[in-house]
């Protein structure tokens, strides 16, 4: 199935994604991106890598930049955290997280498992890059890329 723009945004809830994104990061210097692709042929990962560096998640101060990129279309998706967040967590964290919005993912509720896989991810970049409202600076949009 070929999923539109306006599909998408009917699949994904932005404003709860959005929502759910500014929680996470009052609590972190971090940041958390998400870009919900439409039906592609071709490698997932190659596209999330592209999708990284055009959101510009890797130009973050700290390196501590995080995105979820999903195809609900293939019903897959891939979470890429920048150097600065994976030296502290490690590979094992990330397949924590894709366990957790998998799960969501196979009941078809993708807005509840990118908001499940916010919150984990919010959680372990607040132990590491705690919030500081002095000189905190929201470095990358919130809003969800509609690709």
């Amino acid at each position: 199935m070929v999923m539109t723009r306006k599909k998408l945004m009917q699949v994904i809830d932005g404003a709860r994604i959005k929502d759910a994104i500014q929680k996470a990061e009052h609590r972190t210097s971090g940041e958390i991106c998400v870009s919900v692709a439409p039906y592609f042929w071709g490698s997932i990962e190659k596209a999330a890598d592209k999708a990284f560096v055009r959101m510009g998640v890797a130009r973050t101060k700290e390196r501590n930049g995080v995105l979820f990129f999903i195809v609900p279309s293939r019903r897959k998706f891939v979470v890429l955290g920048d150097r600065g967040i994976h030296e502290h967590v490690g590979q094992e964290f990330w397949h924590q997280v894709a366990a957790v919005v998998s799960g969501k993912f196979r009941e078809s509720d993708f807005t509840g498992g990118l908001v499940r896989g916010i919150e984990e991810v919010g959680e372990r970049l607040a132990m590491h890059f705690p919030y500081d409202p002095t000189t905190d600076k929201n470095e990358l949009p919130d809003d969800v890329d509609f690709g």
